[in-house]
């Protein structure tokens, strides 16, 4: 009102020159009552936040719920990476089925196989059914076994397909708000299957200067985006590259077009196959970077697969002998400032179990 006062010339005191340092005052008031986390001071807070129980999506597979600590958290990105076939549809049809087991809704997006495919896959698992024999039960055989999956009180499930490259997290947003208005549906976590092949809603094709990295690691940034506005979990997929095909040992140099992707997962891992494993009826995961827990702990694992009916399932512990890196160690100071400090921070809490 003042700089309105000024603009009139009906202030007595202030001319225009006063306007930036006005506006600059009145645009400084925040209705954000928190300017941050004062380390001292809020340290009751963040004892309370340390011991608070964290709502979790767990897994069916005992070494996943281990390397993240009971499951997938609120508010993150979770990608598998593998090279072509080895199973990252399978992997998230098969995470998707034990949610809806759990009572939970999910979302299952796809832009590379039909609604239909995805829903076989979920049959197969969830009906106990070869997937290459649910073509040939009777209607009326396929019925009942519905019936009696919905008797079980399962969660809901929504399939939504999409053109190759052809959506975006705009789209995804719009979507989840056109199922909470017409289906009253609103999941606890979603599926994306897979990011590669979403476009970007901030990047418009590759013209320009815009290169793979930016594009991939945009449209990354754009879902984990998304799963901080909905507050949910999300997980999706991504392809190795050419050195990952076939590669024993992926790494995060293995991630395809862009390495802002494993920059912006929450959690990151690897699905391997070999010829060994394949005879064993098993695949190894591999942790590449993990925001809950320790990644080198059970760094490596297997698990069983069944792919004729799209499961995995717990291996014997038998068969878990790569659970950790080999020639891991503990941490190594030098005797500089760093080392100092720890002496006297030993002294301090002398007696104090951590």
């Amino acid at each position: 009102m003042e700089s309105i006062n000024i603009i009139d010339g009906r202030h007595q005191e202030l001319t225009k020159n006063a306007l930036p340092d006005l506006l600059k005052d009145a645009l400084s008031v925040s209705f954000d009552t928190s300017v941050g986390h004062d380390y001292i001071n809020d340290s009751d807070e963040r004892y309370e936040f340390y011991h608070r129980l964290e709502e979790r999506i767990p897994f069916d597979l005992d070494y996943m719920n281990r390397v993240t600590k009971g499951g997938l958290p609120k508010k993150s990105l979770n990608i598998g990476i593998a090279s072509t076939g080895v199973g990252k549809s399978m992997f998230m049809c098969h995470h998707a089925a034990s949610i809806l087991t759990q009572g939970k809704n999910v979302l299952y997006i796809t832009l590379e196989m039909a609604e239909e495919r995805i829903a076989e896959r979920i049959d197969a698992n969830l009906l106990n059914i070869p997937i290459d024999q649910i073509e040939n039960l009777s209607y009326d055989q396929y019925s009942t076994k519905i019936d009696n999956l919905a008797k079980r009180n399962i969660g809901k499930l929504i399939i939504k397909e999409y053109p190759t490259g052809a959506a975006h997290s705009g789209h995804f947003r719009a979507l989840m708000e056109e199922l909470k208005l017409k289906r009253d549906f609103a999941p606890d976590i979603i599926f994306i299957d897979y990011l590669n092949i979403c476009s970007s809603a901030r990047m418009r094709g590759l013209g320009g200067s815009i290169n793979t990295y930016s594009l991939i690691k945009s449209i990354a940034e754009e879902i984990r985006g998304l799963a901080i506005e909905f507050d949910l979990p999300i997980v999706t997929a991504t392809q190795s590259n050419r050195d990952g095909f076939g590669n024993s040992d992926v790494d995060l140099n293995n991630t395809s077009e862009s390495f802002g992707v494993p920059a912006t997962a929450d959690f990151m891992f690897a699905l391997i196959a070999t010829e060994e494993l394949d005879n064993l009826g098993q695949i190894m995961i591999k942790q590449l970077k993990n925001r809950y827990s320790d990644p080198t702990k059970n760094k490596r694992f297997v698990v069983g697969v069944d792919k004729t009916k799209m499961r995995f399932y717990d291996a014997e512990d038998s068969a878990q002998t790569l659970v950790n890196d080999s020639g891991a160690s503990s941490p190594v100071f030098d005797s500089g400032s760093t080392a100092s400090r720890l002496a006297s921070e030993r002294k301090d809490f002398s007696g104090v179990t951590v």
